[in-house]
C-alpha cells in the first residue's frame, strides 16, 4: 500500500512563503492525477491546485497567481509553492494521488500537514 507523506507546514507571516512537498513511500504508476487539498477549521475540504499526468494544472480562485503546483517524477514528489500567504491561507493541507489501472481508479491520501499564516 502506497503511503503519501507531506512535509513543509509551518507557521508564516503574512506575505510569506512556503513550500509543501508530498513524498510516496513507492514509485506509483497510472497516475491520473496529482492534487492538494485543503481544510480550514469549521470547513469542507476543498481543491487548491491539480495537476494531471498530461502537465495540465488548475488551481482555486483563490490561490491563483501565488502557488504553484509540480511534481519530480523521479523523487516521487508532488510538491507545492505558496507565495504571498494570507491568514484565509490558514489551513491543513493534504497531498492526493489518484491512480488508474485499467478500469479501476485508486485514490491516495497524506495525513496532511499544518499552515499557519499570522503575525
Amino acid at each position: 500500500q502506497v503511503q503519501l507523506v507531506e512535509s513543509g507546514g509551518g507557521l508564516v507571516q503574512p506575505g510569506g512563503s512556503l513550500r509543501l512537498s508530498c513524498a510516496a513511500s513507492a514509485r506509483i504508476f497510472g497516475i491520473n492525477a496529482m492534487a492538494w487539498y485543503r481544510q480550514a477549521p469549521g470547513k469542507q475540504r476543498e481543491l487548491v491546485a491539480a495537476m494531471t499526468s498530461g502537465g495540465s494544472t488548475n488551481y482555486a480562485e483563490s490561490v491563483k497567481g501565488r502557488f504553484t503546483i509540480s511534481r519530480d517524477n523521479a523523487k516521487n514528489l508532488v510538491y507545492l509553492q505558496m507565495n504571498s500567504l494570507k491568514p484565509e491561507d490558514t489551513a491543513d493541507y493534504y497531498c492526493k494521488v489518484d491512480r488508474r489501472d485499467g478500469t479501476v481508479m485508486y485514490y491516495y491520501w497524506g495525513r496532511g500537514t499544518q499552515v499557519t499564516v499570522s503575525s
